[in-house]
């Protein structure tokens, strides 16, 4: 098997594959958003400055809170390309260290207490499908991965909701967003794949959260505090909510 294909044995192997450098991609200007309906249009033009170098790829440094049957600290750095895959390595309550990754179509995590002893291990289809369907969604964090010269199509139901299909490795992914009259998401909701409930059975299941902060980083404008989970939008979302970030470093990966 190549090397190209093969599973990445090590969280450096991750990192090496997931930030192969690629050809020069240019800079923004208005010419991308050319067809795209306006609410999408004023959404781009809120989130890259004219002139930014584009990428398809970041590393972030993130800091929130977890819930894992109570509310726990985190720090996490993240690696992510939003049509290969991602690398989620964090640190939480400064004893339970591990993570969550996604690629060449195949995901999974593995956490440990203090270094020593097996507390979460996923993997299999299952857990591969779900974690696609976050790594396309956490395309917010890297707008220009969104543009259509990357395959991403956009359409527009209202003045205010916008919707943007794209591609995971082979895992289509659609995600709908909420935005207001500057152009910035206020919330986001997609059917992700997953078992919240721990019941043994994974279906469809709606996830998404609130935008609560934005900042810029070297031209490119995030939302770069939220809250999220399983069962935006409906009745169980109060009790389903377990994870509030901030970003507080964005790199692009050129």
């Amino acid at each position: 098997m190549s090397f190209s294909r093969r599973r990445p044995q090590s969280i450096a192997e991750w990192e090496q594959r997931l930030t192969q450098k690629t050809s020069p991609l240019g800079c923004f200007n208005s010419g991308e958003l050319s067809g795209l309906p306006e609410p999408v249009r004023r959404h781009f033009t809120a989130a890259i400055r004219p002139g930014t170098p584009l990428v398809r790829a970041v590393r972030l440094q993130m800091q929130g809170r977890i819930k894992l049957g109570r509310w726990l600290p985190f720090r996490a750095t993240q690696l992510l390309d939003p049509h290969k895959g991602f690398i989620w390595a964090a640190r939480v309550a400064r004893i339970i260290t591990g993570s969550d990754r996604y690629l060449d179509d195949v995901g999974g995590m593995d956490w440990k207490l203090a270094g020593l002893f097996n507390i979460a291990h996923g993997s299999g289809s299952d857990v591969s499908r779900s974690a696609a369907g976050r790594g396309g969604a956490e395309a917010i964090w890297v707008p220009a991965a969104l543009l259509p010269r990357f395959g991403a199509t956009w359409s527009a139901t209202s003045d205010s909701h916008v919707c943007v299909h794209h591609l995971l490795g082979n895992t289509p992914v659609e995600v709908d967003y909420t935005i207001g009259p500057d152009g910035r998401i206020r919330s986001l909701v997609f059917d992700r794949w997953g078992d919240p409930d721990s019941t043994g059975i994974f279906q469809w299941h709606p996830f998404g959260g609130e935008i609560t902060g934005y900042r810029t980083f070297g031209g490119l404008t995030i939302p770069s505090a939220g809250r999220l989970g399983w069962g935006f939008g409906t009745d169980r979302w109060p009790d389903s909510e377990f994870f509030r970030y901030q970003i507080t470093e964005l790199q692009p990966i050129a």
